[in-house]
């Protein structure tokens, strides 16, 4: 196990909780890869702890499938099949448009000035080649129109898919290829919430997800 992480104390956390941050971000940010195995003994030693928070740790990764406890065998990083995620893509594209439709009928002007403000910041992080700053803009727009839902059920749901696909949408956010579709994209969404245009909204929507997920299954089938 070469990956190189910390954990970062936090005496409001449990030391489980701690941990199973650690573990997600070096999933996410690919440190760890799929079908990396996990080892238990390994891990605490890595991180400075006991075995008991990081079995914790990694039992709360399988309920957010990031993680597989293979019987006999222990933990790996989940490796998602092109079925897996394309399964995962179809339920979000419908989440995707659910959300942006009722955000055309409840986001107030606050919000449509915020939006709007971090569609600018995104445009400018692209114009600097910013990339991780690319990437948290992307996730603070769709992050503004999901919370302005007001659908608590909505946004859990939202939020697990989210996290199983991060890996494969930061690596589509990074490529020069796809900046322009996306950033016409972010365009048609903001203008149907300008104009509370429900239907619009939820088309351009679930369109932008599709561009998503044909990127995903080009790049799965090109290895």
């Amino acid at each position: 196990m070469e990956a190189k992480f910390n954990i970062n104390s936090n005496e409001y956390l449990p030391l489980r909780d701690v941990v199973f941050n650690a573990l997600r971000e070096a999933i996410l940010i690919g440190q760890l890869v799929p079908g990396e195995r996990l080892m238990e003994n390994q891990l605490a030693e890595k991180l400075g702890v006991s075995r008991t928070p990081v079995r914790e740790a990694l039992r709360m990764l399988e309920l957010e499938n990031l993680v597989e406890l293979v019987p006999r065998k222990g933990a790996q990083v989940l490796d998602m099949t092109e079925k897996d995620i394309v399964n995962i893509l179809e339920v979000r594209s419908a989440l995707e448009g659910l959300a942006t439709g009722l955000a055309c009928t409840k986001m107030t002007k606050e919000d449509i000035l915020e939006l709007r403000s971090l569609q600018a910041s995104f445009e400018h992080a692209i114009e600097e080649g910013d990339r991780e700053r690319i990437a948290v803009l992307d996730e603070n727009f769709h992050d503004l129109i999901l919370k302005s839902t007001g659908n608590d059920k909505l946004i859990q749901i939202y939020e697990n898919l989210r996290i199983q696909l991060y890996r494969y949408r930061m690596a589509h956010l990074k490529l020069d290829s796809s900046i322009t579709a996306i950033i016409a994209h972010h365009r048609n969404i903001l203008r149907a919430i300008e104009n509370h245009d429900k239907e619009e909204g939820a088309t351009v929507a679930q369109g932008h997800i599709k561009y998503h997920t044909e990127f995903i299954l080009r790049s799965l089938r090109s290895k």
